[in-house]
């Protein structure tokens, strides 16, 4: 579909108002169609992803069975499709159904022009916002698998990820909690010589103090009342590969200690041992703690902190990635679509607004886990702003339509040649390629004249 063709489907059996309404829509390439079959053939062969839909058609024009089953046919072509219903007063409850079923919106007979116009931009507008958000998903530039951003600082810390996998350097991943630190953690590993080697992840945070050092180096038999045989630690056994060391900052100072003792001497003893064990291996930590606080108050070894901060990588919370909360949203419906068996078709407008909106405390772990019950629990094919139980604000931000920003280009463009060509008609033609009628008609219907 071209920037020129902003094409709607108009199913309407009654002549006069089809008449009356593809006036009315003028700035659309209108198709008509009065029964089920045209409109699906038409559906089908055109794609418009905007329907206008009488659910009185024939052959049963006072009740609703052929108008709902046209809009299940359209829907399962197209399911991204935003198929708004004509009401009248007595079928209200059905176009409450249609809703059901994944229509995006009704509107109630007689026509009112004006609000039917607001209706069919609304729509056009919440298609385009999905349509850009699919496209930045498929063709996002973030390098990894599993990482889904469109924001322009997420895809530069990806890049960052993607120039230093390969350089056998210590990382250090800050931001809050939930923001997808161990991701990146992964995803530096993945991408990096040592990926056919193990990944070991160990949360600093979740292991009891007096456990963390021989859950970190392992122990010898008879190292402590219960070590009843020889365990390798996590450190060796990321032997080759490497090693996340989660929430950095909770790690005790006596730990800290042996920890920089073994990224000087890349050799590690296990508890109740002698003998040094050489270890080949990567470290990657993570914290949401600020550790140069930390350091200033004693609770973090500066010389430590230096070992681990060779790269920094510092991830934005999920209020400060632009667009991204709709992106992730998506992301995570098409995989709890299939992992749940079900087949909800998106989220309304009032969602997307809520999602954008949204502050997110939790970041991406709330997100996740939000749409997670809102598939779960609801029973509508299109998920609301109180399925995700968020406050609704006001409707989604303006876009510009096409017209107003060919309209911009154009008039910017003609002032610019002009201005250039210090009013010379002639020059400006040439420099904008066109030819002197051309631009005499962008001026005139641009209201662009020239000065004295």
């Amino acid at each position: 579909m071209t920037e020129d063709a902003l094409k709607l489907l108009l199913v309407e059996d009654d002549p006069g108002l089809q008449k009356q309404m593809r006036w009315a829509i003028s700035d659309y390439e209108v198709f008509v169609a009065g029964d089920r079959e045209s409109a699906l053939t038409l559906f089908r062969s055109e794609e418009p992803p905007v329907v206008v839909l009488d659910l009185g058609l024939p052959p049963d024009p006072n009740g609703a069975s052929e108008g709902l089953a046209t809009l299940e046919a359209i829907l399962r072509h197209n399911p991204g499709a935003k198929v708004i219903i004509a009401s009248g007063n007595e079928e209200r409850g059905n176009a409450v159904r249609a809703i059901g079923m994944g229509a995006y919106d009704f509107y109630s007979k007689p026509v009112d022009i004006e609000k039917l116009s607001m209706i069919i931009e609304r729509a056009w507008r919440l298609y385009k916002l999905e349509e850009e958000n699919r496209r930045l998903t498929r063709s996002s530039s973030a390098p990894f698998a599993g990482i889904v951003t469109g924001d322009p600082e997420m895809q530069r810390i990806c890049h960052t990820v993607e120039k230093v996998a390969g350089a056998d350097v210590t990382v250090l991943i800050t931001g809050e909690s939930g923001t997808g630190k161990e991701l990146l953690a992964r995803a530096l590993h993945d991408a990096s010589p040592r990926s056919s080697g193990n990944f070991v992840a160990v949360n600093c945070a979740a292991i009891p103090e007096n456990l963390l050092e021989s859950e970190m180096f392992g122990y010898e038999k008879g190292a402590f009342t219960g070590a009843t045989k020889q365990t390798i630690g996590k450190v060796e056994v990321a032997d080759g590969g490497t090693l996340f060391l989660d929430e950095i900052g909770d790690m005790p100072l006596s730990l800290q200690a042996k920890l920089l003792r073994f990224l000087q001497d890349r050799v590690i003893e296990r508890l109740g041992g002698r003998k040094p064990i050489p270890v080949d291996v990567r470290i990657v930590c993570a914290t949401n703690q600020d550790l140069q606080a930390m350091m200033q108050s004693g609770e973090f070894r500066e010389d430590l902190y230096y070992r681990l901060n060779e790269i920094h990588l510092s991830v934005p919370p999920l209020r400060d990635r632009q667009g991204d909360a709709v992106l992730l949203a998506r992301f995570f419906l098409d995989k709890m679509n299939k992992q749940f068996n079900k087949s909800i078709r998106g989220f309304s407008d009032s969602a997307l607004a809520a999602l954008n909106g949204y502050n997110w405390p939790g970041n991406i772990r709330e997100l996740e886990n939000r749409v997670k019950k809102s598939i779960i629990m609801t029973e509508a094919k299109v998920i609301s702003a109180e399925d995700l139980e968020l406050p609704e604000v006001e409707g989604l931000e303006r876009v510009p339509t096409l017209r107003e920003m060919r309209e911009k280009t154009e008039r910017e463009s003609v002032q610019r040649a002009l201005a250039l060509a210090q009013g010379n008609v002639s020059k400006a033609t040439k420099l904008l390629g066109i030819s002197r009628p051309t631009l005499y008609d962008l001026m005139k219907n641009l209201q662009i004249t020239l000065k004295d």
